[in-house]
């Protein structure tokens, strides 16, 4: 049976599918996805997202920002440009936004500063918010409790432990689960998948990135992956692939504000 999916974390805008977009977006559809957002990076990936999403409206839509690991090459300008892009058509996010401990491209401060910025803009178009974490965790949730205000968001591609997930639970977030559910040695983050109360999750597939089992180290990924990773969710939650697609994909519209 053909699962009814929405792939909430997809770089459809980078140069991996500059040449097979339509096929890809067709191997979706075939594979059941009803919708697909598609990630900025920085200034020129954020456009893109806009420019496909109004390429295939009402299936693919568009997240708009510049990622921690971008700060440092951004200018005022882009996050100007990022400000116009957040009103247009199909645009239904902010980000990705947040921090990044693993690569050292940016300084932390500036990665604040800017993971700020983006936290206001969700605040001024009451879009929600899509957090990069990489080794942060603990950081984002201190920055995001100084807040005045925390927009609804989704801790996306989610590694961190069972005490993180709780407080981003806390903070309201979803948790958004990649192909990293699906590995062999990812016993513990499985057991974290286990325990998110339903209404809180989604299933993304980070493309080209991150191909899930049994399909790992395949690139590019796709959005017609997302099923693997689904699958895995519900063999660990012990429900029917059918029933975590219905409700993985009604909480991404809920989050996204769609129809």
């Amino acid at each position: 049976m053909t699962l009814e999916l929405f792939d909430t974390h997809a770089h459809l805008n980078l140069d991996a599918f500059e040449d097979s977009l339509d096929e890809v977006v067709s191997r979706g559809r075939e594979a059941g996805l009803v919708g697909i957002l598609v990630i900025g990076i920085d200034a020129a990936t954020s456009r893109r997202a806009c420019d496909i999403a109004a390429a295939y409206p009402g299936f693919l839509y568009a997240a708009v920002g510049i990622q921690p690991n971008s700060a440092a090459e951004a200018s005022e300008a882009d996050l100007g440009l990022v400000r116009e892009l957040a009103g247009y058509p199909g645009v239904r996010a902010i980000g990705e936004t947040g921090l990044d401990c693993y690569w050292d491209d940016t300084p932390m401060e500036l990665q604040q500063r800017f993971f700020d910025d983006h936290l206001q803009l969700c605040r001024e178009t009451g879009l929600p918010m899509v957090i990069h974490m990489r080794e942060s965790g603990d950081l984002i949730v201190e920055q995001l409790r100084r807040q005045s205000s925390i927009p609804p968001g989704v801790m996306h591609s989610f590694t961190g432990d069972r005490p993180l997930a709780l407080q981003c639970l806390d903070l309201g977030l979803y948790i958004s689960f990649a192909g990293m559910l699906t590995f062999k040695k990812s016993d513990e983050l499985r057991e974290v998948a286990s325990i998110v109360p339903e209404h809180r999750l989604l299933v993304e597939t980070d493309s080209p990135y991150l191909s899930p089992e049994p399909l790992r180290g395949r690139r590019p990924n796709e959005p017609a992956r997302v099923e693997h990773t689904l699958r895995c969710l519900a063999d660990v939650r012990g429900v029917s692939p059918e029933y975590l697609a219905g409700v993985t994909t009604e909480n991404a519209r809920r989050l996204l504000q769609l129809p």
